[in-house]
């Protein structure tokens, strides 16, 4: 489980695994989301529902990092009318067995991009590039433990939280193996590989943070990390994430993140180091073979628009003298043209 100050404790249970009650705040959201990568072809992808049942709508977003530098990219708001199931656009996740098995599928249509570069105007993107047939089918085991859960009082009661500024009351996460295929087109991909899994439900807002940098990781099964590092408007960033290593967590206490960008502000390369609470200290380094750079905008109160972009490297990592596959994902506000991050 991960660190929680006094007078606070984190709860999760495997009921956690299937949908909850909506809250009434309107931006509810509860999502589950996906990724894997196979270290022998290199190939990968990620793949997310967001329930957003006050409003009428899921969002759902399927990726698949091809061959070649392709991407393979769908993205969806399909209208629902409840919270009783994830499964919406064509994506459907199901419980096997809660921290032990999951299901992913996807029966739908994928744009595919030679230049994945193109997503940052993404009208001109589905309009320029072919669109074609995609199924996902892909089982999910649980290789590591639970990490996260819902904050919640000493006493069990929920805390108090502002519905605009909030990202997630809840949210957990899970290191995973993952074994299937994916079709787009006429080529079929068989693969096997490892990634990460995590779900979050409460009131979200993409511009509740104002910049973060998330890399899940795996090296194998028995080894793998997610480095974190999150910024509100105030204050220092909080450092944090897990190191898996011998089907036990080690959480990290400290991490830094010093990136490379393209002409774009587009992570190309990463370096990080981390240390852990039992005292061990990690260098990372990782470079970026495919990514696409997706958005979120909403209308502020004031009439002013807030614009949230978020960067999805497929990133090949090296560690102690071993090489595994992950994500980085880099969120950033968008102001006067520029990620808030930069600099930093």
């Amino acid at each position: 489980m991960a660190a929680v100050p006094a007078g606070f404790k984190i709860r999760l249970d495997p009921q956690d695994e299937y949908t909850h009650t909506p809250d009434a705040a309107l931006n509810y959201n509860e999502s589950m989301y996906f990724n894997m990568f196979d270290p022998v072809k290199k190939i990968g992808g990620w793949f997310r529902i967001g329930n957003r049942p006050n409003e009428g709508y899921a969002e759902m977003t399927t990726c698949l990092y091809l061959p070649d530098g392709r991407v393979a990219f769908m993205y969806a708001k399909p209208k629902i009318t409840d919270n009783k199931q994830l499964a919406a656009g064509g994506m459907k996740i199901e419980v096997i067995e809660p921290f032990k098995r999951l299901r992913v599928t996807y029966d739908g249509k994928a744009v595919v991009l030679t230049n994945p570069h193109d997503m940052a105007e993404p009208s001109k993107a589905f309009r320029n590039n072919p669109t074609l047939t995609c199924k996902v089918e892909l089982d999910y085991e649980g290789v590591s433990p639970m990490f996260g859960g819902e904050t919640v009082k000493a006493d069990g009661s929920p805390l108090d939280i502002d519905p605009e500024k909030s990202f997630a009351k809840a949210h957990y996460e899970q290191h995973v193996a993952a074994t299937g295929r994916f079709t787009v087109g006429d080529e079929v991909f068989e693969v096997s590989g490892f990634g990460l899994r995590d779900k979050s439900w409460g009131p979200r807002y993409w511009q509740a943070i104002h910049w973060y940098r998330w890399c899940p990781m795996n090296f194998g099964r028995d080894f793998g990390m997610m480095l974190s590092i999150v910024a509100g408007e105030q204050g220092e960033p909080r450092q944090g994430g897990m190191v898996l290593k011998d089907g036990k967590y080690d959480l990290i206490k400290e991490v830094s993140i010093d990136s490379d960008w393209d002409e774009n502000w587009y992570q190309t390369a990463l370096r990080a180091h981390i240390k852990t609470e039992s005292g061990a200290t990690y260098d990372v380094e990782g470079k970026v073979l495919s990514l696409i750079p997706l958005r979120n905008r909403r209308q502020a109160a004031d009439g002013s628009e807030l614009n949230t972009r978020i960067t999805e490297g497929m990133t090949e990592y090296r560690c102690n003298g071993m090489v595994g596959y992950g994500l980085s994902e880099y969120l950033d506000q968008i102001v006067d043209g520029k990620p808030v991050s930069v600099g930093r």
